[in-house]
């Protein structure tokens, strides 16, 4: 038996375990009615700046495509990018291991428009490079712009080693942009060949990147009360680290953990508000999503068929 092939999967299912036991805990005392009054509490304003924050996330995540086609050099048409990246997404946010199951549902979709398996696999790296850029630039400044935001999750203060991360986070992103202007050599990993993107496309990657976090922090934003609210750029990085920890604990949806990290962050505000935050989070960012990425699944599956098409 492999094990490798069951190794993330366990890791996954066993911070979902442990995370929802402690968000329990965390919890205890309060019911569902208690969650649900928060929930009918947000405003109709909120629900639908909500809503369109979601909508400008993923047509952000859908740049993260239209960018690593532009550095392969391909052509494809851009309904059907932005389709396909949109599915993508949405189904790897829900099932986890996104790197591997973004790429499993890229090589299928395009596959039918000319791309070969490597030039399915640098676009899945131009993606997760472009994803980890943006995470490093945007924690990198709210470490260095807002470092009281460790104490929120150590404890006490650690205000000069928060900084000292956050220039070491711009460093890195600084790094790729000059390696990118010296037109280094490429990464070389058997016969699979990984390019400098060129620097128009670095300013995509750190423009567009960006822009999708930005909007997601924004869905939960928009639906936390005003009551202790910390303002958007404490939230923003909150969600960067709750967001960052759901991702490495390959948790399915990130379920449990992300809810664990997020309450942690804002402990001093009212629970039930935050929990009715993530709740909309879930519905907007994860939940519609997955529904429209499985109906598009089905409609592509269904033309193939028709077509006679593997």
């Amino acid at each position: 038996m492999n094990w490798r092939r069951y190794f993330w999967p366990v890791i996954g299912i066993a911070a979902v375990v442990f995370s929802l036991w402690l968000l329990i805990h965390e919890l205890r005392g309060i019911s569902i009615d208690d969650v649900w009054d928060g929930i009918t509490a947000i405003p109709s304003r909120a629900w639908v700046l909500a809503a369109l924050s979601s909508i400008v996330a993923y047509a952000s995540l859908a740049g993260y495509d239209h960018i690593a086609l532009l550095h392969i050099g391909k052509k494809v048409s851009w309904l059907f990018v932005t389709l396909c990246s949109f599915t993508t997404y949405a189904l790897s946010h829900n099932i986890g291991g996104s790197v591997l199951s973004g790429a499993v549902i890229r090589y299928r979709a395009y596959g039918t428009r000319g791309l070969t398996g490597q030039d399915v696999g640098v676009l899945v790296a131009i993606c997760w490079i472009t994803f980890v850029l943006s995470s490093l630039l945007v924690a990198g400044l709210v470490l260095v712009l807002e470092p009281q935001i460790v104490d929120r999750f150590s404890g006490a203060p650690h205000h000069g080693p928060a900084i000292a991360a956050g220039l070491a986070m711009l460093i890195l992103v600084g790094a790729y942009v000059f390696g990118s202007w010296l037109h280094l050599k490429p990464l070389k990993i058997g016969s699979f060949q990984l390019h400098y993107p060129a620097l128009p496309i670095v300013a995509r990657q750190l423009l567009i990147g960006p822009i999708e976090l930005l909007a997601a922090a924004a869905i939960i934003f928009f639906a936390l009360p005003a009551a202790d609210n910390p303002g958007y750029f404490v939230v923003l990085g909150v969600f960067v680290v709750s967001f960052s920890v759901a991702q490495l604990s390959h948790a399915p949806g990130g379920l449990g953990v992300f809810e664990v990290v997020f309450l942690a962050g804002l402990s001093d505000m009212d629970p039930v508000g935050v929990l009715a935050a993530l709740l909309v989070f879930r519905l907007f960012y994860l939940i519609i999503p997955l529904l429209i990425g499985l109906c598009v699944v089905l409609l592509f599956e269904h033309s193939q068929y028709s077509r006679g098409d593997p």
